[in-house]
């Protein structure tokens, strides 16, 4: 006969498993001797170890009692409704850590790669991490609306990027994101420039077939407020496009307001 650390140890369980599963009624309580020790038979031993092999493959212990003492056939009935959950559990895994490894790379959350290659080429150019940011919340609000349309945009968004005036814009962008100051002055010079791309984009907005974000205003809005929320100089931005007779410092496929007159 066995004491409770004898069993325990001949099972590979800790006396603390054997205790438990006395308390949730898995393994009987056998009864003790003039001693006032528990004592254990084979029975015990075996029992043990069938509760220990089923509970290592991911069988619920409030399922294990019922399995010990089904017959074959709805043991193996049992056996194959866990191993479907099993299966279920191991998709959804595999599903957070297709999810987690996103978040690990940075940019390539919620992205799709032709933006993830712009937000890098941003960088080669020495924009600053900051505005760099901005630009990839940004595309995260364009993605989630128009997902289909990002392989249209992102071409011409490249070529802007050959453009000295807009490296310019971005180069002033990154030195004003740097400083505290309130009303830069240079706020002005980057209306004036945003103002003549915006007047450029609207000039050749029919070569590209931009379908459903014609007349969907919702995410240009969301971006708007975007970069009021990370700056609040962008509110005098805002100012200084509406007086150069534009809505926003986004280019829209419809245009928001009329020039001064």
């Amino acid at each position: 006969m066995l004491t409770i650390g004898q069993l325990a140890a001949y099972a590979g369980v800790t006396v603390r498993a054997v205790r438990h599963y006395h308390q949730i009624g898995l393994l009987p309580e056998p009864e003790r001797d003039a001693a006032g020790y528990r004592r254990y038979g084979a029975t015990a031993v075996v029992s043990l170890i069938k509760i220990r092999t089923l509970a290592n493959a991911g069988v619920p212990l409030s399922q294990i009692g019922q399995m010990l003492g089904a017959d074959a056939s709805t043991f193996a009935e049992a056996v194959q409704r866990i191993d479907s959950h099993l299966g279920e559990e191991i998709e959804r895994l595999e599903a957070s850590r297709k999810q987690i490894a996103q978040l690990a790379a940075g940019d390539s959350l919620a992205l799709p790669p032709e933006v993830v290659a712009y937000l890098d080429r941003l960088r080669e150019i020495g924009v600053s991490e900051r505005v760099v940011e901005g630009e990839r919340d940004g595309w995260i609000l364009v993605a989630a609306r128009w997902p289909d349309s990002i392989r249209e945009v992102m071409p011409g968004k490249f070529a802007q990027l050959d453009d000295p005036r807009v490296v310019w814009l971005y180069r002033v962008l990154s030195e004003m994101s740097e400083s505290d100051a309130g009303d830069d002055p240079r706020l002005e010079e980057v209306a004036d420039l945003m103002a003549a791309g915006l007047a450029e984009q609207a000039a050749t907005s029919g070569e590209t077939d931009l379908g459903e974000m014609t007349h969907d205003h919702l995410p240009f809005d969301l971006l708007d407020a975007l970069a009021v929320e990370s700056d609040p100089r962008v509110e005098r931005l805002l100012d200084l496009m509406r007086e150069r007779g534009w809505a926003s410092w986004i280019w829209r496929p419809e245009r928001q307001a009329e020039p001064p007159g």
